[in-house]
């Protein structure tokens, strides 16, 4: 593959892992801009010529959200506008993803109509990081990959030479995905019973499914944002005579207040990928960073090569 091909545009939510990706790739961002009037209202400029090109452009979806996402489809637009003969978005965290279904009356699937505005922008591919339901795939008819963090955050625990180890999904819900962590990391794997009544980011952990005594435990989950499932699973896992206690996360969201839980929680560190990277508040420091941008990078490579992505994840 020639860099020089490449062109990789980057959202205003994302210019540090562009920045990662493109150093991953031997290439730069291309050029662009972007800035809001005073009444909210968001402009986007490409500024290298991209006609009959295949363009890939960056950005995830948070603080805030709605801009975020706004901004997103209007560099899709602008890329198109401007003749490229594709436009692949990378999206390395939707945050509207927790919206995938219809589990009460009166109620939008958000997840399903952003993917209608992202293909009605004109986007031909989505590249996303650990989708919150393998089901959002479905919700395009445009090609999506959906890359896994796991090979990062496991070489992470990995060089940690942690001993004794139970991988512990916080949910039945990521219950699938606990346990491809536990074959890459030859451990076993304990459920938490997790309640949610409302939608005010508060969880119930109600018993732990496994054997954890004395264990080192990895909880495992694909996002966090106020931090309080996580520490409420921390906690039930202590009272059940957990040894030390790690915790995995893809996306590490944090909303203001989280990093204070963190802290008061049994938690020893909290690794998570730079999927996010503008989050309001202070990363605390058993926060650790691992970067996503190889996976993305290569995800990059192999499309534009014509080659597989699924075998980047064979376990």
């Amino acid at each position: 593959m020639d860099s020089d091909d490449l062109m990789i545009f980057s959202g205003s939510a994302s210019v540090k892992l562009t920045k990662k990706i493109c150093d991953y790739l031997g290439t730069r961002p291309a050029r662009s801009e972007v800035f809001k009037f005073s009444e909210g209202n968001t402009f986007v400029r490409v500024l290298e010529n991209v006609r009959g090109r295949e363009v890939y452009l960056v950005q995830s979806t948070v603080f805030p959200s709605n801009d975020a996402f706004m901004e997103l489809l209007f560099w899709i637009d602008a890329l198109s506008r401007a003749s490229a003969d594709s436009v692949t978005l990378i999206m390395p965290y939707f945050s509207y993803a927790k919206g995938d279904k219809k589990d009460e009356p009166r109620v939008s699937i958000r997840a399903r109509v952003c993917a209608d505005a992202i293909e009605a922008a004109g986007a031909d591919r989505v590249v996303a990081m650990d989708l919150h339901a393998p089901q959002i795939q479905g919700f395009f008819r445009v090609p999506v990959d959906n890359l896994y963090a796991l090979p990062v955050l496991c070489e992470r625990i990995e060089e940690l030479k942690l001993e004794n180890i139970v991988v512990v999904s916080p949910d039945t819900g990521f219950a699938n995905q606990a346990r491809r962590y536990a074959s890459k990391l030859n451990s076993s794997v304990a459920i938490a019973d997790k309640r949610r009544t409302a939608h005010d980011e508060k969880a119930e952990i109600m018993e732990v499914i496994g054997d954890v005594k004395g264990k080192t435990a990895v909880v495992v989950d694909d996002f966090t944002i106020s931090g309080g499932t996580l520490v409420d699973v921390a906690r039930k896992l202590e009272d059940m005579g957990a040894h030390d206690i790690y915790a995995m996360v893809t996306h590490g969201v944090f909303g203001e207040g989280s990093m204070e839980k963190v802290d008061n929680s049994p938690i020893k560190k909290l690794i998570v990928t730079d999927t996010v990277e503008n989050q309001p508040v202070e990363l605390s420091s058993k926060v650790e960073v691992v970067s996503a941008a190889p996976l993305f990078g290569e995800a990059i490579k192999r499309i534009h090569d014509k080659d597989s992505i699924s075998s980047m994840f064979r376990v």
